[in-house]
């Protein structure tokens, strides 16, 4: 059986992502100790995991140093890479929104929109009409609007606590997030069994979790 490589977002979404393997049957130590580790080898298993940076599992994939990956749809959305998108995982769940200060207007001249991520924030201005001028900030999206560097912001929201204690309110929901399966093209006809097996008995727990919510 071949080794397969799977890249993972380090923090909440591995966390989630590896009860669902355990739940489907595979495996894998009941608690991982990742320490500082980038690589862990599952031998039971015959499975490495690569630990990395959320924006950087697609490009693992993409590249096939990684058979498969976890990845938000937002990094997706945002980067556009050559990659199959398999599953839906129903985990890490929240949506990308719009927000600025409350009851106030864009600019009618040269509306400016603050957000990490421009390609989202693009389309989704130039798929209403709107013309905008986007500004790419990495962090404290939320002080845009509050300096007067930007008339809206767009960017991931899970509770809206941290815009509500920045002052600020939703204007448009433009996309639902979650994680989802992907694989590289070459590796999905390489390790095809492999890859529709862990496919099939993923998609049965998150089935059946759905089914349970």
């Amino acid at each position: 059986m071949s080794e397969l490589t799977i890249a993972m977002p380090k923090g909440r979404i591995f966390e989630e992502a590896y009860e669902l393997l355990i739940q489907a049957g595979f495996n894998l130590p009941a608690e991982m100790e990742m320490s500082r580790k980038l690589m862990i080898e599952i031998p039971e298993e015959n499975i490495r995991f690569i630990l990395a940076k959320p924006m950087d599992v697609p490009v693992y994939v993409e590249h096939g140093v990684a058979d498969i990956g976890i990845a938000g749809k937002d990094v997706l959305l945002e980067q556009g890479r050559t990659v199959h998108e398999l599953l839906d995982l129903k985990i890490s769940e929240c949506y990308i929104a719009s927000a600025g200060l409350p009851n106030t207007t864009m600019d009618e001249i040269a509306p400016r929109i603050a957000t990490k991520y421009p390609e989202i924030a693009t389309k989704y201005y130039k798929g209403i009409g709107e013309q905008v001028e986007i500004i790419e900030l990495n962090g404290s999206i939320e002080l845009a609007p509050m300096i007067g560097l930007a008339d809206r912001i767009v960017d991931i929201v899970s509770t809206g606590r941290t815009l509500k204690e920045n002052g600020l309110v939703e204007y448009e929901h433009i996309t639902d997030v979650s994680s989802r399966l992907i694989a590289n093209p070459v590796s999905y006809r390489l390790k095809g069994a492999r890859i529709t097996d862990l496919v099939r008995r993923l998609k049965k727990i998150v089935n059946e979790q759905v089914k349970d919510a």
